[in-house]
């Protein structure tokens, strides 16, 4: 019994630091959105998610996955994350040096759960936590996000930081919460044939 206890104590506590919840940017109308949401999800196979650099991205669903375009051949990962996630501000530098190492065959893009944020606050999340790739803010996030995850089935409460990689359309793996830098080179390298 008190192995029990003690091993679900640990558990509880290792998941506390591996992901965050994205409970923090919930809101009252959640379910109203939610349905809207998944009407709009369900009606279009097409988002264009906009950059801090003003450089627009037209994100397509495929049948395995989503493909960015423009970024044939290139490994596509989507980085689902918040500016006050602590896996999420450590992550960051370990997905600026994967995009600098595989520069012209791998497309980062950190996609925000923060409805309404200002850009001032991720340009300083960039700055802060080194996070030199493309960070989108758009109206579109939302609708993304939740097209990734219930492609993943992972449902609309699922931990972040969230990391989903494609190459040509297709998933090539996903990892939820913090995630050594190793195992997602490991998975480039590999997406690329290396």
């Amino acid at each position: 019994m008190i192995k029990t206890s003690l091993l679900s104590s640990f558990l509880a506590f290792s998941l506390l630091f591996t992901a965050c919840s994205k409970e923090k940017e919930t809101t009252a109308d959640t379910t109203t959105n939610a349905v809207a949401d998944a009407n709009a999800i369900l009606s279009t196979n097409e988002f264009v998610l906009t950059s801090l650099a003003k450089k627009q991205y037209v994100v397509k669903k495929t049948t395995d996955g989503f493909s960015v375009d423009g970024a044939k051949d290139k490994v596509i990962i989507f980085d689902v994350f918040a500016t006050w996630c602590p896996p999420c501000q450590a992550e960051a530098s370990h997905l600026a040096s994967l995009q600098k190492k595989f520069k012209n065959s791998l497309l980062v893009i950190g996609i925000t759960v923060e409805k309404g944020v200002q850009n001032s606050k991720l340009e300083d999340f960039r700055e802060e936590h080194h996070a030199e790739y493309t960070l989108v803010n758009s109206d579109e996030n939302s609708h993304i996000i939740d097209a990734i995850a219930t492609k993943l089935k992972l449902g609309h409460d699922f931990g972040i930081p969230l990391m989903v990689m494609y190459k040509d359309g297709k998933l090539v793996n996903m990892y939820q919460g913090a995630t050594e830098e190793e195992f997602i080179e490991s998975d480039i390298k590999k997406a690329l044939g290396k």
